[in-house]
C-alpha cells in the first residue's frame, strides 16, 4: 500500500489541536490529529477551564441558597453539601464533551492516533517525519504540515514537589473533600477563581501574590474591587509577599512569607501553587529543527508559522501569546487557514478577551487606563456602578463596574473593564465593538434592551461623557 502522506499532522488535541483538526477537516486537508492521553481535550477540558468553572457554577447556586431568605424561599436552613455528588456532575461534564470531541474528529474525517509525536528533523523533498511513540512502540506519520499545540503544564515552585498537601490545579479539582484551610500562592485567574470555589463552600482561604495587587493584568480599580470583595467574603490575601519557604506541619503546610521585610508564618491543611504555567516544548524534536525556543516558548509570525518551513505552534506554546483556550483555538484557525490557502486575518493583540470566574466575574478586553495613559492616548473614562442597574438588582448581585478607556480626541474604544455579575459573557460585545472599530458614540447610539446587565455597558459608554441616565 502507498504510503499516507497527510496534509497537517496537529501534535495534541487541546483547544488548539482540536480547533485546528476540525477546521483542516472542514477546508478538505488530509487530516491526523495526534495526542499522547487516551482522550481529546487537553488541560483545558479535563483539568482546566470546564472543570473548574463546573465547580464555580456550584459555589454560585450554594452562595444564593445562603440568601435564599431574602428571595423568599424558605426551608433551606438544613441544606447539606454533598461533596462526592459535585464532583460526580463536573467529570460528567468533562466527559461528555470528550465524547463529543472525538464525534467531531469522526464527522469531519480526522484520523485520531494516539501516541506521543516529536519532529524528527527538517522537511525532506516537502515531506516532514513525526515519530509516534506509543506502549513501547515506535511508527512515523508523514505530512506537508505539521502543527504543534502540545500545551502547557503548572508550573512549582523550585524544591517542589505536587503530593497530597501540595497542589496544583490538576490535584485540588478531585479532592476527596473540601479542606478546612488553604494557602493559594499566586493572584492570577486560577489563583483567585479556586480562592472563591473553596471560600464559597467555607473553607479558610489565604492568598499570597508577589506583586502588589490581586489580578496583577488587570486594570488597577478592577484589582481594588475584587479586593473590597474578597475582603468582605472573608478571602484573606497578602500582596507584595514573597514565600520564603514552605514546610511540613504534622496536619498540613506552614508557609514562611515576608512582607515589606517582614516575615511571618501562616499554616493551612493544603497549599494550591497557581503561579503560572510552563510551555510543553522539551522532547518534541526542536533541536532538530531551525527553532530555537525562548525559556521554552516558540516564536511564530502573525500566520502561526515558525522558523521551520511547514511548522506552525499554536497556544500556550506561543510566545508573546496569552495562555488561553480562546487564543489558541483562533491562533490554530489563523494557522490552518494559511496551510489551506484561505482567507485570514491575524490576531490582534488589544482585541483578546481576559475572563475570569471567580465571583464577582471580571471580563477584560484593550488597555488598561495606565497603559492607554503611557502610550500618550489623551483618554476620556466612563464607569458605571452595578448598583444602578435594574437587572442586578434583580438576580441579587450589585458588586462591580463596567469601565470604558476611550480616546479622548476620536472617540475609539481603548479597553473595556468588567467586574461583576456575568462580566464574562458582557465582555463580548466590548471585544465586537473593537473589532468592528465602533467608537463610544455608536454604542451610545445602540439600543440595549431593557432590563438586562447589558444596559450597563450602554450606561458606561454615556458616562465617558459624563451623561450616563441611571447614575
Amino acid at each position: 500500500m502507498p504510503e499516507t502522506i497527510y496534509d497537517v499532522v496537529i501534535i495534541g488535541s487541546g483547544p488548539a489541536g482540536y480547533t485546528a483538526a476540525i477546521r483542516a477537516g472542514q477546508y478538505g486537508l488530509k487530516t491526523a490529529l495526534l495526542e499522547k492521553d487516551s482522550y481529546l481535550g487537553g488541560t483545558c477540558l479535563h483539568v482546566g477551564c470546564i472543570p473548574t468553572k463546573a465547580l464555580l457554577f456550584n459555589a454560585e447556586l450554594w452562595d444564593h441558597l445562603k440568601d435564599a431568605a431574602e428571595f423568599g424561599i424558605e426551608g433551606v436552613d438544613g441544606r447539606k453539601l454533598n461533596w462526592a455528588a459535585i464532583q460526580e456532575r463536573k467529570s460528567k461534564i468533562v466527559s461528555k464533551h470528550a465524547k463529543g470531541l472525538e464525534f467531531l474528529m469522526k464527522k469531519n474525517k480526522v484520523e485520531t492516533v494516539k501516541g506521543y509525536g516529536k519532529l524528527t528533523g527538517p522537511a525532506q523533498n516537502g515531506i516532514i517525519t513525526v515519530e509516534v511513540a506509543n506502549d513501547g512502540k515506535t511508527s512515523q506519520l508523514k505530512a506537508k504540515n505539521v502543527l504543534l499545540a502540545t500545551g502547557s503544564e503548572a508550573r512549582l515552585l523550585p524544591g517542589l514537589e505536587v503530593d497530597d498537601r501540595i497542589l496544583t490545579n490538576i490535584e485540588i479539582l478531585s479532592l476527596k473533600e473540601i479542606p478546612k484551610s488553604l494557602i493559594i500562592v499566586g493572584a492570577g485567574a486560577v489563583g483567585v477563581e479556586f480562592a472563591s470555589i473553596y471560600r464559597s463552600f467555607g473553607c479558610e482561604v489565604t492568598i499570597v501574590e508577589m506583586l502588589p495587587r490581586l489580578v496583577p493584568v488587570e486594570d488597577e480599580e478592577i484589582s481594588k474591587e475584587l479586593a473590597r470583595v474578597y475582603r468582605k467574603r472573608g478571602i484573606n490575601f497578602h500582596t507584595g509577599a514573597k514565600v520564603e519557604k514552605i514546610d511540613k506541619t504534622k496536619t498540613g503546610i506552614a508557609v514562611t512569607i515576608s512582607v515589606d521585610g517582614k516575615q511571618q508564618k501562616i499554616e493551612a491543611e493544603k497549599i494550591l501553587i497557581a503561579v503560572g504555567r510552563k510551555p510543553r516544548t522539551e522532547n518534541v524534536g526542536l533541536e532538530k529543527t531551525k527553532v530555537k525556543p525562548e525559556r521554552g516558548f516558540i516564536q511564530t509570525d502573525s500566520w502561526m508559522q515558525t522558523a521551520e518551513p511547514g511548522v506552525y505552534a499554536v497556544g500556550d506554546i506561543v510566545l508573546g501569546s496569552p495562555q488561553l483556550a480562546h487564543v489558541g483555538a483562533m491562533e490554530a484557525l489563523v494557522g490552518v487557514a494559511k496551510i489551506a490557502g484561505k482567507p485570514c486575518k491575524p490576531i490582534n493583540p488589544e482585541h483578546i478577551p481576559g475572563a475570569t470566574y471567580c465571583h464577582p466575574e471580571i471580563g477584560s478586553v484593550g488597555l488598561t487606563e495606565t497603559r492607554a495613559r503611557e502610550a500618550g492616548y489623551n483618554i476620556k473614562v466612563g464607569k458605571f456602578p452595578f448598583t444602578a442597574n435594574s437587572r442586578a438588582s434583580i438576580v441579587g448581585q450589585h458588586e462591580g463596574f463596567i469601565k470604558i478607556v476611550s480616546d479622548a480626541d476620536y472617540g475609539e474604544i481603548l479597553g473595556v473593564h468588567i467586574i461583576g455579575p456575568q462580566a464574562t459573557e458582557l465582555i463580548a460585545e466590548a471585544v465586537a465593538a473593537m473589532e468592528l472599530e465602533a467608537t463610544v458614540e455608536d454604542l451610545i447610539w445602540t439600543i440595549h434592551a431593557h432590563p438586562t446587565l447589558a444596559e450597563a455597558m450602554l450606561d458606561a459608554a454615556n458616562s465617558v461623557y459624563g451623561m450616563a441616565i441611571n447614575a
